[in-house]
């Protein structure tokens, strides 16, 4: 699995719909996924076990062995691999700064009001939690 030393290589657009095909249906056989992603793609079954194979490779999948069937399931959440890629971005482009990259987003009005008295919420909420934790020890 990645770590944030060595983050896991970037999903491709084919990768990403493999991925959410997975995500969707829970542990499943590579017909499963082809159906699911050849649904807005011209794919070839042997092109989604190929891409079934990479992700397993970069670390995203693992597969058990039913009969002669590989079954997939995904190794994580996608909002662990969204934190993730988030990481990255803070690491290339605010140098490392979580406050840059939440201040750049609040300038360029990337989130609605709502959005943002949501995210004010769950960081108190958070906070607290941080707080009454301490105190416990």
């Amino acid at each position: 699995m990645a770590t944030r030393n060595r983050p896991a290589p970037a999903l491709s657009p084919l990768e990403h719909e493999v991925m959410q095909a997975v995500w969707s249906s829970g542990p499943c056989s590579v017909e499963t996924v082809h159906a699911a992603v050849s649904r807005n793609r011209d794919l070839k079954e042997v092109t989604t076990r190929t891409v079934l194979r990479r992700l397993e490779h970069k670390g995203h999948l693992q597969h058990d062995v039913e009969g002669r069937a590989y079954i997939y399931r995904a190794v994580e959440p996608p909002r662990s691999i969204a934190a993730r890629a988030v990481r990255q971005l803070i690491d290339r482009f605010c140098n490392g700064s979580v406050e840059e990259l939440v201040s750049g987003i609040v300038e360029a009005r990337v989130l609605s009001q709502a959005e943002l008295a949501r995210l004010e919420e769950s960081i108190k909420a958070r906070a607290r939690g941080a707080t009454s934790s301490r105190k416990g020890r």
